[in-house]
């Protein structure tokens, strides 16, 4: 069974909003740059804690630092991260998961004793032990929140590919004598294809969250624009009122990424998931 993953997603209400919501968060970080005229550590000439303004459309912090610029700018940090963590955790499970299927054997029970343990261990804690002891930065984020992220990946490619193996075009091709590599990336990773990307969404959702979440702790390359260390920042002048420009706008963008990720993934789980497509219909 071929899936158009896109056209599960524009077919359903969800799934347009949540590309139209994570369209909006990318034009912002993409096009960020035109959107504003200064920089996002330039200190402008208004005064600290200035309220919005036209200069200003979400006033200054305290270093008089301009909120809409670092924004904007926020969002090429999750974004980077959530992509390259996709990419990396996708690409890891895709890996894992399918040759443990194809193999089987000792190979198969490693690798899955492998899993059991990594999904057992908290993600977060590991990922705050290494990063204290680490210097922090972009690429060592998208690394540890990578190899925190692929087991389950891994586990959902595995049983996937388990019930790939057994069709009739991979048996006849098996038959004719063709090799594992050629059963993987002729038959079973073309067919792997929405599975693969539902869980590169759901990995991408999970790693903006831990981003932000890891910023918001401190946890963080200090010269790095991240939403989460601009609501840690916020949370400390709360009592100056700053919330409703500093905080919540920080607050409503990460809401929008994650729950554009949320509906892009929830949209494709009636395609993957043949009960919720059952009831769907009926």
């Amino acid at each position: 069974m071929h899936i158009d993953p896109l056209g599960e997603v524009m077919g359903r209400s969800t799934g347009r909003i949540g590309l139209l919501l994570l369209c909006l968060m990318v034009g912002l970080a993409l096009f960020a740059p035109m959107l504003t005229q200064y920089s996002p550590s330039q200190r402008t000439d208004a005064s600290p804690f200035s309220p919005p303004s036209k200069d200003h459309p979400l006033g200054t912090n305290d270093a008089r630092q301009d909120i809409w610029t670092r924004l904007i700018y926020g969002a090429r940090t999750s974004l980077s991260v959530a992509v390259g963590v996709a990419l990396l955790s996708g690409l890891i499970s895709a890996t894992i998961g399918s040759t443990s299927a194809i193999f089987g054997g000792l190979y198969d029970r490693f690798w899955m004793r492998v899993v059991d343990a990594m999904l057992a261990i908290p993600a977060v804690i590991i990922v705050i032990l290494v990063a204290t002891y680490l210097q922090p930065n972009l690429m060592l984020m998208i690394v540890l929140i990578s190899a925190m992220s692929w087991p389950g990946g891994a586990r959902v490619v595995r049983a996937q590919t388990l019930s790939l193996k057994e069709r009739m075009h991979v048996s006849a091709a098996k038959t004719f004598g063709a090799g594992w590599r050629h059963i993987l990336s002729r038959h079973i990773l073309p067919d792997l294809g929405p599975v693969l990307l539902a869980i590169m969404i759901q990995d991408a959702r999970a790693a903006v969250f831990m981003e932000a979440g890891l910023s918001f702790l401190g946890i963080a390359d200090p010269s790095m624009i991240s939403w989460g260390k601009m609501m840690q920042y916020a949370r400390v002048f709360t009592y100056l009122d700053v919330w409703k420009w500093w905080l919540l706008p920080t607050g409503i963008a990460l809401s929008i990424t994650l729950v554009g990720l949320s509906l892009i993934g929830f949209s494709l789980e009636t395609a993957l998931d043949p009960r919720l497509k059952d009831r769907r219909e009926a």
